[in-house]
């Protein structure tokens, strides 16, 4: 007989969750998606051959899904929450286009345990919060832009929602949690938050990866970082693609210095000194006039900061990319970004953020959008000049 560790048994009952009847009624394509994925997950096969699922980012592909079919689910389940924020596309004046471009989004998605918990959102209505719908906003918002990178921060449904859903997408999946996460000390909750990485196999090839756990100095932290060398299938160049979340709160800034120097020095190594381009996507927890953003800002790898397209001067970070309401006070602040090599890439387009009459009076998160954090979606393309790469 086929014992089933308890970890896996969790993550069966819980993917169960995720499409049950009982939340919603969401018709036959429901049902099949629900039955084919339970059933692959709890199949004696798969078990035996992946003891060490947890810890493991390249398991078994199951059988694909449909981005459009699962896109329709979602919106189905949604039916009853306020229409989606509408947001575009908004293209570089400059831009001629490139014959290789590839989507990158960057998005903090709120963590379960943390708003449902300790993140005590005064103006959001705790239904808004509820994992049973707030999940479908959450992939309505990756299945609409499709990205070829993602990098999520946040994260704690990894190994019951994101990993076998995304990867069923074509995605290649990896999550590295924080050593102490905040989300132990909510009760029920469902494990730890960290940062997870997403690519679609189908765009990029694996060269190497590395998890990395942020230092300041010669103190190891509670955040994280991974790095992954992908190379493009349809060019054969080489990318590094980074995800971070740094430390949080006022006070805490020289602390987010040094742990910002500690993820440049190891990109250094990862891109062999700038010769590999790069793409760092992260809540940095830091707004532009902090030493840490100015030292990405002017590190010797080159980096410049994507949502820039979005000004009018094309030097101007956007005025927010989160907004809420605490019991402190109403808070507005651009902490989120899309870093990349300005020598070998360039930003082709970038996705709006919504406006203040959109968020609405009572901020994020809310019915509209799942986070307190807006996502950040661009497409990047390979530089045409190869005189500019180093």
């Amino acid at each position: 007989m086929q014992v089933i560790p308890f970890a896996l048994i969790k993550i069966i009952t819980s993917f169960s969750c995720f499409f049950s009847p009982q939340v919603c009624s969401m018709g036959n394509g429901t049902s099949r998606l629900y039955s084919a994925l339970a059933k692959t997950l709890s199949s004696t096969a798969a078990i035996s051959q992946h003891q060490n699922y947890l810890e493991e980012s390249d398991h078994e592909q199951l059988d694909p899904l449909d981005p459009k079919d699962l896109l329709e689910e979602c919106q189905v389940a949604l039916q009853n929450r306020p229409a989606r924020l509408h947001r575009e596309f908004v293209s570089r004046a400059d831009n001629f286009g490139s014959p290789h471009t590839f989507r990158v989004m960057q998005w903090n998605i709120l963590a379960q345990a943390l708003g449902e918990g300790k993140d005590n959102f005064i103006k959001c209505p705790m239904e808004a919060l509820k994992w049973e719908e707030r999940k479908y906003l959450i992939l309505e918002e990756i299945l609409l832009y499709r990205p070829d990178v993602l990098c999520l921060q946040e994260v704690d449904h990894y190994f019951d929602t994101f990993q076998p859903i995304l990867s069923r997408l074509g995605y290649q999946c990896t999550f590295l949690a924080k050593p102490w996460s905040p989300c132990l000390d909510v009760e029920h909750n469902n494990g730890p938050d960290g940062c997870a990485f997403f690519f679609l196999q189908d765009r990029f090839q694996l060269v190497s990866s590395a998890k990395i756990r942020l230092s300041a100095r010669t103190l190891k932290t509670n955040q994280v970082a991974i790095a992954e060398v992908l190379q493009c299938k349809e060019t054969g160049r080489l990318v590094c693609f980074a995800v971070t979340h740094l430390k949080a709160r006022s006070g805490w800034e020289r602390f987010r210095l040094a742990q910002g120097t500690d993820l440049l020095h190891n990109l250094e190594s990862v891109t062999q000194g700038a010769t590999i381009p790069l793409v760092v996507c992260g809540d940095f927890n830091a707004e532009p006039s902090e030493e840490v953003y100015k030292r990405f800002a002017s590190s010797s790898l080159n980096l410049n900061s994507a949502y820039k397209v979005l000004s009018h001067d094309g030097e101007t970070e956007p005025p927010y990319t989160t907004w809420k309401i605490r019991p402190t006070g109403e808070s507005c602040n651009t902490l989120d970004y899309i870093w990349y090599s300005q020598h070998a890439l360039k930003v082709n387009s970038a996705l709006s953020l919504l406006t203040e009459e959109q968020i609405g009076p009572n901020r994020l998160p809310s019915f509209n959008y799942p986070s307190d954090h807006l996502s950040l979606v661009c497409d990047l393309g390979f530089s045409v000049d190869p005189d500019r790469l180093l």
